[in-house]
């Protein structure tokens, strides 16, 4: 069986390389968590993700080891997107090959058990990246007049005159315009990592984690729609003055918490109505008697 101290070396020299490769990548990573708010939760991945590695620490200990030649090509793959990302301006491509090349390191050094391992802390580092532009927008834009619908129906509920056209909402006293800072997007990239996380740690069912972390899509829709509402409301008694400084900061923290109590009321649901089984208990050993 193979120590820990047998692994130091070469794990030291990959990394190093790894880093030396990827630094670029990596500031360019961490200027976008700090100048782009819709992947500012970008700072907390990397050390939750640490923390899923450390906790398998035990399996990946016990898994065997059985270095395979794939994990040099998926790294040689990697490469090739670092390049073609550098050279295309597309960092989206380079810092999706910083996490490949990471997979390929622990396949080809480790084996397909060991990467099975780690599997899901590697995959949750796919949340840290900045999907490119163009994604973005065909996402932002639809949830731009989705929120403008939900916004609509609910004032108009109310029943507080509006007229939308787009994403323009037309009061008596005011007009709203829901922007892409406004379509909900930074609310549900950050509400799909916050519902992979609670549920990680909420229960240990993997469907039942995965329905608390798809639940973010309908509920960051449903609470931006609502801020949205709330907004138009503002507006319809305050004029522009009122939907803008305090409030627009202040709302946007008040409905995020929102969001968060309703998927936590959707834990609880599927809690009460798909109890996790219990193991039952081994029975008591009998008392051992001894020959008088």
């Amino acid at each position: 069986m193979t120590s820990a101290r047998d692994h130091f070396l070469p794990v030291t020299l990959v990394a190093t390389g790894v880093l030396l490769a990827f630094w670029p990548v990596i500031t360019g990573l961490v200027e976008a968590w700090s100048t782009d708010d819709n992947y500012s939760h970008g700072f907390f991945i990397v050390p939750l993700a640490a923390y899923f590695a450390w906790e398998r620490r035990a399996q990946f200990e016990r898994a065997e080891v059985r270095p395979s030649l794939a994990g040099l090509a998926v790294v040689m793959l990697s490469m090739v997107l670092l390049v073609a990302g550098m050279l295309g301006a597309e960092y989206f491509l380079s810092r999706v090959a910083l996490i490949g090349t990471v997979a390929g390191a622990v396949l080809f050094l480790g084996g397909w058990a060991r990467l099975r391992v780690l599997l899901f802390p590697l995959a949750f580092l796919l949340l840290m990246v900045p999907l490119p532009a163009l994604i973005f927008n065909k996402i932002a834009f639809p949830l731009q007049l989705l929120a403008s619908h939900v916004g609509e129906y609910s004032i108009s509920a109310m029943e507080i005159p509006i007229l939308r056209e787009g994403n323009v909402l037309i009061l008596a006293n005011a007009t709203l315009e829901v922007a892409e800072a406004c379509s909900g997007i930074r609310s549900l990239v950050s509400l799909f990592t916050l519902g992979i996380v609670f549920g990680y740690f909420a229960d240990h069912r993997v469907w039942v984690r995965s329905v608390i972390a798809l639940s973010a899509i309908p509920v960051a829709i449903l609470a931006n729609g609502l801020r949205v509402a709330s907004a138009g409301v503002a507006a319809h008694n305050y004029g522009t003055e009122g939907v803008e400084g305090v409030f627009h900061d202040v709302s946007g923290w008040v409905v995020f918490v929102i969001a968060f109590l309703m998927m936590l009321a959707i834990q609880r649901l599927l809690l009460h109505f798909a109890p996790p089984r219990r193991t039952p208990a081994a029975p008591p050993l009998a008392p051992r008697t001894s020959p008088i």
